[in-house]
């Protein structure tokens, strides 16, 4: 079983990213209203590097309110633990510090960061750096134990983590593996160029992933459809069926035995708030087996 898997909670641990505004506490109103068993959530502003600091009543309304166990919160787009500008560097590692030190706080049991790019310093000095620095963050917080899930990315620009190989090299290297997972977003696998539209492509995938990261590692799925074609390296979520990747995908993921206690949250378009996500997550939940 995956080291992730939330064996005792209820539900089908199907949910999505929501919105905060109005105090992180607000996000349970939300997820009430589409029926969500699990979610994801900024902790602070995701275009800023510092977030307003997190109060003791921030943390009490917050866990007063909360009725879903499985939470992960999404680190800001700004961090770049690949980069090759020295200043941007040791902002990003003073930003992931406090990412996890504010999912700790809340009790969420993983950060999902963009894995970074390396600039032209190319993939191999690009890894190295992202698993040197994730060694520095959890040098500087010993005690904790929100975990940093690395996202698949869909492989734009110098952008890394768009195989299963990448983000394998970097949990291979980091010191603490305990602490260092992946999130799969199946948009970002298909525009990657994993084709899981069939069983087949599906298997060749998966098989892919335990080989270079082992199906324990990982922590969590984004579910999106994709505007954009296989291999196409161009990240556009779309609703749940109205992409490119057809809903046999989608019943693959969420009927693989490996990953039935994992969350799996949608990151599609709120075309309208709570209707959208609640159409998405009826029909993902119709595929289930």
């Amino acid at each position: 079983m995956a080291r992730f898997a939330f064996s005792d909670a209820p539900g089908d641990l199907i949910g999505a990213h929501l919105s905060t505004k109005g105090g992180l506490h607000t996000v349970f109103e939300r997820a009430t209203a589409i029926n969500a068993t699990a979610l994801a959530m900024f902790a602070k502003n995701s275009n800023q590097w510092k977030g307003k600091t997190l109060t003791a009543d921030d943390i009490r309304m917050f866990s007063e309110k909360r009725h879903v166990r499985p939470i992960v919160t999404h680190a800001s787009y700004l961090i770049n633990l690949a980069t090759t500008n020295p200043e941007f560097h040791a902002k990003s590692i003073a930003a992931m510090i406090d990412e996890l030190d504010r999912a700790e706080q809340l009790d969420a049991y993983g950060v999902v960061l963009h894995p970074g790019a390396h600039l032209g310093a190319g993939a191999d000095a690009g890894l190295d750096q992202i698993a040197r620095s994730l060694d520095r963050i959890h040098a500087a917080l010993p005690a904790h134990r929100a975990v940093t899930l690395l996202e698949t990315a869909a492989g734009q620009g110098t952008c890394l983590g768009c195989t299963f190989e990448e983000l394998g090299r970097v949990m291979s290297i980091v010191d603490d593996k305990s602490r260092v997972g992946i999130c799969i977003d199946t948009c970002h696998i298909f525009a990657a160029g994993y084709d899981i539209r069939t069983r087949d492509g599906y298997d060749r995938a998966m098989d892919e992933m335990e080989k270079h990261v082992g199906a324990e590692n990982v922590g969590a799925f984004h579910i999106n459809d994709s505007k954009k074609g296989v291999g196409s390296r161009v990240d556009r979520h779309e609703h749940i069926g109205k992409g490119e990747l057809g809903l046999d995908a989608f019943a693959f993921v969420l009927n693989d035995p490996r990953f039935l206690r994992i969350p799996k949250l949608i990151e599609t378009p709120k075309t309208v708030e709570n209707v959208s996500d609640r159409k998405n997550l009826k029909l993902l939940r119709s595929l289930l087996q």
